[in-house]
């Protein structure tokens, strides 16, 4: 594991050269974001006590303040990219020669990523938070933090699997943009990025819910406001760690494949 931390710390290294763009993607984040959360205001104007599905004001006010938190916490960053990149510029043939593998070398490269945005951005982002702290919802109890901190990790995890699974189809296809922008087009409005998912019609949340897209966002997001508790919360959790099983699955399984069609040029 050594040298994986010493890949961490690199990683951290690497991305604080770039912190300038962090925090400008941060502030200009907060405009949609901001746009978001009027629209949710202008919607329940003059409805004292009025809910839309499950929520109130307030409480739809924080799904989406958490949504950007959980959002820096656990995106992946240009990491799908710079995989896929790495194996048509030949890049990866030094891991076939090396002690080191190269999905855990992303992977800490990835969380290096997290925690470098998270430095950077912590501060604007509390700064948002509170300005809107007479809307935000604090979750009911310490256990139920407890559980979303979980929730939030297997939701980095599953996100970065996922990932680099749609990156690996670079072994087989000359450009795999088009396949990642319709991987994003779903996660954004399947994952409750755009909105929570229990608003929409029962039938279309049974549907959602044999797809991974509710565990990247939505579920840790619930497991807060406390909209998910109970068996119904250890059912979550169970299921949503054996989509990160499966992911992790098909990340290696497309590995394995995809070397074998690799031509060790370059690098």
């Amino acid at each position: 594991m050594k040298k994986y931390w010493h890949v961490l710390g690199i990683g951290i290294q690497n991305n604080l050269t770039y912190r300038f763009n962090f925090l400008a993607r941060t502030l200009f984040g907060f405009i949609p974001l901001l746009a978001m959360l009027y629209v949710w205001r202008a919607i329940y104007a003059g409805k004292a006590g009025a809910t839309v599905g499950p929520y109130s004001l307030a409480e739809m006010i924080s799904y989406y303040l958490l949504v950007t938190v959980v959002d820096a916490l656990t995106a992946v960053n240009e990491d799908d990219w710079q995989i896929a990149s790495d194996i048509k510029d030949g890049n990866i043939s030094q891991f076939l020669i090396k002690p080191i593998a190269y999905l855990p070398y992303r992977l800490f490269l990835f969380i290096a990523g997290r925690l470098s945005y998270l430095a950077v951005a912590a501060i604007p982002v509390a700064l948002f938070v509170l300005a809107f702290r007479k809307y935000f919802v604090l979750p009911p109890d310490w256990l139920t933090l407890g559980c979303f901190l979980v929730a939030a990790a297997l939701t980095a995890l599953l996100q970065f699997f996922i990932s680099y699974t749609m990156a690996m189809l670079a072994f087989w296809v000359l450009e795999v943009s088009t396949f990642i922008f319709i991987l994003f087009a779903f996660e954004y409005i399947a994952s409750g990025h755009m909105f929570p998912l229990d608003i929409l019609p029962a039938s279309l949340q049974r549907v959602l819910s044999f797809t991974p897209f509710p565990y990247q966002l939505y579920f840790p997001v619930s497991v807060y406001l406390g909209k998910i508790s109970g068996s119904e919360l250890a059912r979550g959790l169970v299921i949503q760690f054996g989509w990160v099983l499966v992911a992790w699955g098909a990340a290696q399984l497309a590995w394995r494949r995809g070397i074998r069609k690799y031509s060790a040029v370059g690098g």
